[in-house]
């Protein structure tokens, strides 16, 4: 039978093996645990970096929706204006095609990573659904509130300030919908594990 104190000395040398293993703040049974609930992919890097999601990294998956829904926005202001469409129609244009060019550059870069198209676009519709449709919700919101903003034309000021406002509030109120979801493995997750492969 082991003495106590060799119990206690294997047992410290064990805790210690494991914080070596796992810690990165000096506390190993946090540190241990935390790593016990990540499930799987790249997200477990940024949830045990901090305790949680980053708003960085919420942040930068936040703008990479962004950048897909202004594409959107403009584009389909242009075409409603060219066209001659009515607010409504050139709403429903602009919606569509930030869901095709947000879709587009998550697509993107997981194809680089090596998956086929079929997965890739799962994964997009995973990562950017949500983000997406909160998005636009926002914006489209803060376009069609803004008295003359629909019916200004992409010469005036207005449509200029009123899309770039729209955005900025849109961005703003979409970043913690982005953090909680990557904390859960969720959203923009799905791309980090495949960018970690």
């Amino acid at each position: 039978m082991a003495h106590p104190a060799q119990h206690e000395h294997h047992g410290h040398h064990e805790q210690h093996e494991q914080h070596g293993h796992h810690g990165q703040d000096g506390r190993p049974g946090q540190d241990h645990r935390g790593h016990g609930h990540q499930g799987q992919g790249g997200h477990d890097h940024h949830a045990a970096a901090g305790g949680g999601t980053s708003w960085r990294t919420a942040a930068q998956a936040t703008l990479h929706c962004l950048t897909g829904c202004a594409i959107g926005e403009i584009l389909g202001m242009v075409l409603g204006t060219a066209f001659g469409l009515h607010n409504g129609a050139t709403v429903v244009v602009s919606i569509l095609l930030a869901f095709v060019f947000g879709y587009a550059l998550t697509m993107r870069g997981v194809l680089k990573a090596g998956l086929d198209v079929g997965a890739a676009v799962k994964v997009a519709l995973a990562a950017d659904t949500v983000s997406i449709l909160v998005m636009e919700l926002i914006d489209n919101t803060v376009m069609v509130t803004v008295p003359g903003a629909m019916d200004a034309g992409l010469g005036d000021l207005l449509f200029w300030v009123s899309l770039a406002g729209s955005l900025v509030l849109a961005f703003g109120l979409t970043v913690p919908v982005n953090r909680w979801m990557i904390g859960r493995g969720r959203g923009h997750a799905v791309v980090h594990a495949y960018h970690q492969h």
